[in-house]
């Protein structure tokens, strides 16, 4: 996740007529580059016209939610079934867009089988943030410009309200109509297919779908404001917490050249985006949660899609790579820390010769465990012999113990940085 391109888009599309609008009234030039007095981009941010219809939308929802289902609930009561459909649309729209709009679309991590994309089309209608073309074209330029707030349609360069909601209440120069970074999308059939009939596509997905149910169920009402109203306004500020608190709240493991931050909560309320450090760093690898432990319902279903013949073609980043981006990174701030507290040159000699092993036996670590799983494979296992097999697995092991050995003194190094010893001092 070659590199490729979530978090959201706005839930009504910008049509081309907005747009032309937009230019006529001197806020923002055809290309969405330039006002019409000249001026550059950021001056735009300062007067964007408001959004009108997301606007009332976003504002509408969050209160009938507050206001009607607590009512509803002292004065009638929900059912378990009731409860139930809650989060059964819950989790049909959130992975519709993580594992849909976001890793298949977006960044082109996996394919998907027809069945599939079609599934995810009508879970993204149904979670309301805007249909595939304009979500994903959104997501690229966020990829390609992040942090950079005359560009990134919801820099968090702006704050937590810009990021999180304020980027689809106006129409902001940074969010212009470009769908040139999406012309592979539009050969899409089921994309092009889902943009033409949006709005139709929402009000099935979001009337029609829960009154259905409440009706078979025996209460129409309960239905629409559980499955519809606030899963609705629930499930797209989860989504959003990608674009604001996911740059703001968290940790940098494998790299600072962004504000995207690794945090285990909010990957539990996101279906795995949470790691978005890592995401930010290697956004063509299918997985945001790369351990085993790591919570990323997304990625198992994904996987799960493969093991039946539903998704192929999934994209992993070469082990090494993350390692040394990891190592990287404890380099750089066990450095800095060095000279924060005036430590010797002894002590920074020491550090760039631990960090210089560890690469070393990183690479070494790599090749090894290349040649191990090629030779795994079926074309190589027949032409290979018992003891030769036998040797490379020995030497793969081998170099992986000498790793396992070597990240201990590296950790051990790092750990003695907050209290040196006196001789380095």
């Amino acid at each position: 996740m070659p590199d490729t391109q979530l978090d959201s888009l706005g839930s009504v599309p910008r049509t081309q007529e907005a747009l032309h609008s937009e230019s006529a009234n001197g806020s923002l030039s055809a290309d969405g580059s330039l006002s019409a007095d000249g001026s550059s981009p950021a001056n735009g941010f300062d007067n964007a016209p408001i959004n009108w219809t997301n606007m009332i939308l976003f504002t509408a929802t969050p209160l009938l939610a507050v206001t009607l289902v607590p009512a509803y609930a002292w004065l009638v009561g929900f059912d378990g079934f009731e409860w139930g459909f809650f989060a059964l649309m819950m989790v049909f729209c959130g992975l519709s867009i993580t594992a849909g709009y976001h890793r298949l679309w977006s960044h082109k991590t996996y394919e998907a089988h027809p069945a599939i994309r079609f599934i995810f089309a009508l879970g993204g209608a149904c979670a309301l943030q805007n249909d595939v073309l304009n979500w994903a074209s959104d997501h690229r330029r966020h990829h390609q410009h992040v942090d950079d707030n005359d560009h990134d349609p919801y820099s968090a360069g702006r704050g937590f309200w810009f990021s999180h909601i304020g980027w689809i209440v106006r129409t902001y120069p940074s969010a212009k109509n470009d769908f040139s970074n999406v012309k592979d999308l539009q050969r899409d059939p089921i994309v092009m297919w889902q943009h033409r009939n949006y709005l139709a596509l929402v009000l099935l997905m979001n009337v029609a779908l829960p009154a259905a149910v409440g009706y078979v169920h025996g209460d129409i009402l309960a239905g629409l404001l559980l499955g519809g109203l606030l899963r609705l306004v629930l499930s797209q500020h989860f989504t959003y917490f990608i674009n604001s608190l996911a740059h703001m709240w968290g940790r940098r493991p494998y790299s600072d050249k962004s504000t995207a931050r690794d945090n285990t909560l909010l990957a539990l309320i996101t279906y795995g985006e949470g790691y978005h450090n890592y995401h930010h760093t290697f956004q063509w690898d299918y997985r945001n949660g790369i351990c085993w432990w790591h919570f990323d319902p997304t990625k198992w279903l994904i996987n799960g899609l493969s093991r039946v013949g539903l998704a192929k073609g999934l994209k992993r980043v070469d082990p090494h790579k993350i390692e040394k981006a990891k190592l990287e990174m404890q380099y750089l701030h066990a450095s800095a820390r060095c000279e924060a507290l005036k430590l010797a040159d002894d002590w920074q000699e020491r550090l760039e010769k631990e960090y210089n092993a560890i690469l070393n036996t990183v690479q070494l670590w790599s090749e090894h465990r290349h040649a191990w799983y090629e030779a795994k494979g079926k074309q190589l296992q027949e032409s290979l012999s018992q003891l030769e097999m036998l040797q490379l697995r020995a030497h793969y092991l081998e170099v992986k113990l000498k790793l396992k050995l070597q990240k201990k003194r590296w950790q051990a190094v790092i750990d003695a940085m907050t209290a040196p010893p006196a001789e380095f001092a």
